[in-house]
């Protein structure tokens, strides 16, 4: 067993909130307003062009006729006959996201066959013209849905100009094909333009889970989709509702991720992530055009609208709702609805009932709502976006995302604001988590006993060149060039193998791999920890500090993990050992009914005891999910059993990424 490092958290913060992050209304002078007026309406009458909803507009229009109207006997913004009224080809259609109730979930294993074609063009998911990606030619990306036990053979083929990418699978547990996990730079080189990586595993699992690029900053710019999968064991559950249907929920930029990601990496730019411009739903927003002045630079159509969720009347619907975004935490209702929370992040729990729930980025959480209130009106499903977690404030942003339900057949009417009322229970001021106590896993599966602890400590401050970067224990990720920490690791233990069957002096290299606790052989911005070493399997608890202002939603790649305590201030080292370790685990009932899930969010100056069990051999990534942060390098590695990694051949395919050219 591994000491714990005893000493106690730092005090206070690594810097203070400054200015906001971004702010894209620029102000004219009121004598350039009325010349560009002047000059507009005079070419307007020279042309004889008419002010309809199909007129593309730089900064916005009159405001009358963008505002979505308050009656019942509205229309949404944007359903009356305009160019862009009917759905655009680039747009998937929301209805790729209502599931069959007829779906066998008894089926034997199969193996489903996908083509993904990454390209690039211009979209405008709110009104917003901006560059975008697409798979396939669309946003969102399609649906994946198949069973526990399926092999999934996706063929990812990328056509952009001048970029890589890849594609993660949001946590899948990858199991013996660790190579597949999609994690540039640690599992994969990027697949370089005009080339194809076909990802090939079975599937151990089942629930609600997403994809996306683990590009850079990729999927912010389109390259993401759900996936569910299906099993036997979600019978239970499926007797709660009679339909089921996934939301995804994001924050929307009108500027690509990459601009927004150097003005945030910029030197002398501390802690001041960029402010979303907008959210969707499903892929869509609505954007008041007029919030832009004349010289933003922008294309707006003024014909966005809203997802309308078409429901029964007196049934029960499953939403899976996502947060596919880059910073924000929503917190979501469904006016004179409440919600019945079953699953997070994959594990299904007992039924929970509220009014709203909190969900951070990447998490996952499937509710039921009934539609059992009146056929006369339709319902706004609000994401409220939690502003008290940004650094700044942007003026064209509305911060409640939302969509329409109608189980009226009507999916063209505003909610009226006299019938659908908004919950009055007060908006968190932190991004936190549903408590994890409320939620209690409908299958028992309590942790075994801790052989291990380590304390992760992590920061944000000023370094070299001006820059503000994230550590762990002291140590910044950024991406390896035209290789893989696991491409690293395996050629370490395998030359080290074979040096120890033919020398004496055993396994010097294998030594710098096969360690328990910090790894150095990877280089000074890689802080990886060996775990399992011995050929023993380590149960680790991670005890992971804030020593920062923000909350961050952490992802462990290949893994889920126990959520055994929360807390502020210092930790009770004393308690710990003689009730959590090692002495606890499944007896314990701090720890019996522990919620399990991927990513988790941990609050300002705080601690969370982590735990999981190091089976699955490979390079795992272990970060926070806000786009900015992980670009800043909040991310951290374990290695697990080099003992089997010693005996494993990186595919040829995977390992040419690292060769070809941009294979970064």
């Amino acid at each position: 067993m591994s000491d714990p490092q005893l000493s106690p958290p730092k005090e206070g913060a690594t810097a203070a909130a400054t200015a906001a992050a971004k702010s894209t209304s620029r102000r004219p002078s009121l004598l350039l307003i009325v010349g560009g007026l002047v000059t507009f309406v005079v070419v307007a009458l020279a042309l004889g062009l008419g002010l309809g909803l199909g007129l593309t507009h730089r900064g916005g229009s009159s405001a009358s006729s963008l505002l979505p109207p308050a009656s019942s006997s509205s229309p949404l913004p944007g359903s009356g006959a305009a160019p862009n009224a009917s759905l655009e080809d680039w747009r998937l259609d929301p209805s790729h996201y209502v599931l069959d109730m007829a779906w066998d979930i008894n089926a034997p294993p199969t193996t489903r066959h996908y083509d993904f074609v990454i390209t690039e063009g211009r979209g405008w998911p709110d009104g917003v013209v901006r560059d975008m990606l697409f798979i396939n030619g669309k946003f969102p990306g399609p649906l994946i849905e198949a069973n526990m036990g399926d092999r999934l053979v996706i063929n990812v083929t990328n056509k952009l100009t001048a970029n890589a990418t890849t594609i993660h699978w949001h946590g899948l547990y990858q199991n013996g094909t660790n190579w597949f996990d999609g994690t540039t730079g640690i599992t994969q080189c990027g697949i370089p333009p005009g080339q194809s990586l076909v990802y090939n595993f079975t599937l151990e699992q089942f629930g609600t889970y997403w994809y996306h690029s683990h590009y850079s900053t990729q999927y912010l710019d389109g390259i993401l989709g759900p996936l569910i999968i299906h099993a036997p064991a979600e019978a239970d559950a499926r007797k709660l509702y009679d339909s089921d249907r996934v939301v995804l929920i994001q924050d929307w930029y009108h500027d690509v991720s990459q601009v927004n990601l150097e003005t945030y990496l910029a030197p002398d730019n501390e802690n001041t992530e960029p402010i979303p411009d907008n959210g969707l739903i499903n892929g869509i927003g609505y954007f008041n055009c007029s919030s832009y002045d004349a010289d933003s630079g922008y294309t707006c159509y003024d014909n966005s609208t809203y997802s309308v969720l078409s429901l029964e009347p007196n049934t029960r619907t499953r939403l899976r709702f996502i947060n596919t975004g880059a910073f924000t935490e929503f917190d979501v209702s469904v006016d004179n609805h409440t919600l019945s929370v079953i699953e997070a992040d994959a594990t299904l729990v007992k039924p929970v009932t509220v009014h709203r729930f909190p969900i951070h980025v990447a998490q996952r959480y499937s509710v039921v709502v009934e539609t059992n209130q009146s056929t006369s009106t339709n319902y706004w499903l609000r994401g409220a976006m939690i502003t008290s977690c940004f650094t700044g404030n942007n003026p064209v942003l509305d911060t409640t995302t939302k969509a329409v339900i109608s189980y009226s057949g009507n999916s063209t009417v505003v909610p009226s604001e006299d019938a659908s009322v908004d919950w009055t229970d007060a908006i968190p001021i932190h991004c936190i988590d549903l408590d994890a106590s409320t939620l209690v896993p409908t299958i028992p599966d309590p942790p075994p006993a801790a052989t291990k602890m380590w304390r992760l400590d992590f920061s944000f401050g000023i370094g070299a060149y001006q820059l503000d970067r994230a550590k762990f224990n002291g140590t910044s990720w950024s991406v390896l060039d035209n290789t893989t920490t696991l491409i690293q690791a395996v050629d370490g233990l395998a030359a080290g193998q074979a040096q120890g069957s033919s020398s004496s002096s055993s396994s010097s290299s294998a030594s710098k791999w096969a360690v328990d606790g910090p790894v150095s052989a990877f280089g000074s911005n890689q802080f990886v920890v060996g775990l399992s070493a011995n050929g023993s399997i380590d149960v680790v608890d991670i005890l992971l500090y804030s020593l920062d202002e923000g909350s961050h939603p952490f992802h462990l790649h290949g893994h889920t993990f126990w959520i055994l305590q929360t807390g502020a201030g210092p930790f009770n080292w004393t308690a710990y050992q003689t009730t959590l370790y090692p002495s606890g685990g499944a007896a314990s009932p701090l720890t019996a009914n522990a919620l399990r899930r991927d990513t988790f969010t941990l609050q300002p100056y705080s601690w969370t005891l982590l735990r999981f069990v190091a089976d699955n051999a490979g390079l795992w990534a272990f970060h926070c999910h806000i786009a900015w942060h992980l670009e800043a390098g909040l991310m951290m590695q374990f290695l697990s059993r080099p003992d089997v990694l010693a005996r494993t051949a990186v595919p040829d395919d995977v390992r040419g990424l690292c060769t070809a050219a941009g294979g970064k």
